[in-house]
Formats: structure tokens, sequence, C-alpha cells
């Protein structure tokens, strides 16, 4: 099955159920709402259409403020920032997406990144409003992502994630570990850290499991194939930096580069971390899928 192309994007919007307060307008409540965002820039995007009511109607300046209304409004980035690599369609039908993402790029809008996301440009592709995500992977990591385009049988889909029956592999080039004996596997109890958006160990039970073999050794370097049992946020990086081979060219783990460093990306440096393959039993047909990335991890 092949989806059609359009030209413009009909990237989901957010919704806001509008809180209770003194404001006059939909317009007052978004901007002390979001102070970040300028009234001026509410208004343009009012008068673009892109400020909706909960039945789809545009909202304009005047429209009256009322408690618990729910209104979509368009996330826009000004001058956001092109990635310049494209992403790889491997397969689609009236169900599933897949899609070789290549480093740098996010799957869903987060930040400063809105349409230069891998949602935003397949979506945009194949006109599709269905598509979303079955799983993410890291914005700096490449490799396979499983989306799902039929809403009736994503249930089904997404069940396989939460009853690990999807088997992923990665692939990784981090430092060497002659002391270590391998294959192993990492039980760890990862939590949220500090910053916000780090990960860390503590003590306690186990609630992340990956399994770690060794495919190529070339000096200093080796090449990993990682296994995750379990899903948990950064926990491949934080796997292996905890064993003393952080990544190549990871700006969190084992530390945390600078603000300025991190920030700016140094596309000839990318993360050297790659979502190799996806196996699973299809819940629809029965039939064993299989898809491989077709991208190469570099020395």
């Amino acid at each position: 099955m092949s989806l059609p192309e359009l030209s413009e994007s009909p990237m989901r919007p957010s919704t806001l159920h509008l809180p209770q307060g003194p404001w006059v307008t939909v317009l007052d409540c978004l901007c002390e709402h979001f102070p970040a965002i300028s009234r001026e820039t509410w208004l343009d995007r009012m008068a673009r259409g892109r400020v909706l009511d909960a039945q789809g109607q545009a909202l304009d300046a005047g429209y009256p403020y009322r408690v618990g209304m729910r209104v979509h409004y368009f996330r826009e980035v000004a001058r956001e920032t092109a990635v310049p690599f494209q992403e790889t369609v491997l397969h689609v039908d009236e169900h599933l997406l897949v899609v070789d993402k290549p480093h740098f790029l996010s799957v869903m809008p987060a930040g400063e990144y809105v349409q230069e996301t891998l949602l935003a440009r397949l979506s945009k592709r194949f006109g599709s409003h269905d598509l979303v995500p079955l799983h993410r992977i890291d914005r700096l990591t490449a490799g396979l992502v499983l989306f799902s385009t039929n809403p009736q049988s994503r249930g089904r889909y997404q069940a396989l994630f939460r009853q690990r029956l999807i088997h992923k592999t990665y692939e990784a080039i981090c430092p060497a570990l002659p002391g270590q004996t391998f294959p192993m596997v990492l039980h760890k109890r990862m939590v949220p850290g500090e910053p916000f958006f780090l990960m860390r160990e503590e003590a306690g039970e186990a609630n992340s499991e990956t399994r770690i073999e060794v495919l190529e050794r070339r000096g200093d370097l080796w090449r990993y194939a990682l296994f995750p049992v379990t899903g948990k946020k950064h926990q491949l990086r934080l796997h292996m930096a905890s064993l003393g081979a952080g990544i190549c060219n990871d700006p969190f783990y084992p530390l945390l580069l600078e603000r300025s460093r991190r920030e700016a990306d140094d596309y000839a440096r990318p993360l050297k971390l790659l979502a190799r393959s996806l196996s699973f039993e299809d819940p629809l047909s029965g039939e064993a899928r299989h898809f491989e990335s077709g991208q190469h991890l570099e020395w």
C-alpha cells in the first residue's frame, strides 16, 4: 500500500483546556498561560487559522474566554533549524510504517524542533493525521522507528511493546572493555537525574535490563550489539557509561558537556548508536516481521 503525498503538513495541534481565571478572551488566557509567546505571535496565529475550538473552527482575537474550553493550537518555532539528513521509508501498509531515521532528527516535536521532526516530515509526506510512533528513539540516535498508520489496529501493535514482544537490536561504538566477559546482561535501577533530562542509577530493585555482546574489536574501540529488554529513557547510553565505555560522541554520559557544546550539533560527530533491527510476530496476520536499518556506524 502506498499513501498519497501532500504538500501541506497535517500535523496534530496541541490542546489546552482553559483553566480558571479572570480573562475576558481566549487570547488573554493564552498570553498569560504561555508568557514566552508574545501577544503579536498569538494574533498572527489566529489570523492564519492556527488556533481552533473543539470543533476545529478558527478562533479570533475577540473570542470570549470560558473555563474548561478546549483550545487547539499549532506549535511553531521561528527560524527553525533545518536538519540536513533524510529519513528512508522501508515499509508501509495499511497498519504500519517503518522508517530509518537519521542522526539529529527528533521523532516527535520538542523544544526548538516542530517541523524538522520525523513525525512532521512523514505527516506532510503522506498527508495523514493518523501517524503515531509506536516507540521512540533519541534525537541523536539513528535507526528504525515503527509508526502506526491505522487507529483501529494501533492498540494491537502498542501491546507488543507493553508485553515486550518486540525484539530490538542496537549497535554502538564505544571504548574497549577487555576486562569484562561477554556476552553479559546488565540489570540496573534507573531514575530521573539532574538536570531533568538526564537519568542516573541508584541502589534498589532493577527496573532496566540490557544484554551486551561484542561484534568487532578495533584497538581502543569496539563495536557492540545491545539488546534492550526494557525501554527506559537513555537506557543504552547510561548502561554503557556505567561500564566505563560511554558511547562515542555522547554529550550526556558519562560526563554532561557544557550547554553551548551539547546544543551545537556537530554533524561530523554523530552519536555512535544505531537502532539496527526490529523483529516481532504480527498481531493481525501472525506473520514473522523483521526490519533492518540500511545505515552503518563509521569508526
